[in-house]
């Protein structure tokens, strides 16, 4: 019986563990760097916070997707050509969109750490 509860806690620090991890492929950018790579015309921004926190402070030249919309307006909206640059409050949602944004086959993808609480 104590064997199922340590295989139990396992499985569950091991999912904790993958959400935290980068995902493979995309690039990791502090919001010091993005500050140099806000005047690149040939990159995409994106927002995926929800439209009310979007509202309330956003980076301008972001674009508002947010994450629950991302996979159904990923294809209208962004080109697989150019690289897409993704924050989120904290990191975390974006982190999530950056793989969603990877299952459906954009290439090139960064996810700014620290999201909006690290912008200064």
């Amino acid at each position: 019986m104590d064997y199922v509860i340590y295989i139990i806690i396992a499985v569950f620090l091991f999912s904790v563990i993958q959400r935290a991890l980068p995902t493979k492929g995309v690039r990791q950018l502090s919001t010091a760097d993005l500050k140099g790579e806000l005047i690149n015309k040939n990159k995409q921004f994106i927002d995926v916070r929800t439209l009310g926190e979007f509202k309330g402070n956003h980076i301008k030249g972001f674009k508002n997707i947010p994450l629950h919309q991302l996979s159904q307006k990923a294809d209208q909206e962004l080109s697989r050509e150019k690289e897409v640059i993704v924050i989120c409050q904290s990191g975390m949602r974006s982190q999530k969109a950056s793989k969603v944004l990877r299952k459906m086959g954009f290439t090139k993808v960064t996810n700014v750490k620290g999201g909006m609480s690290a912008w200064g």
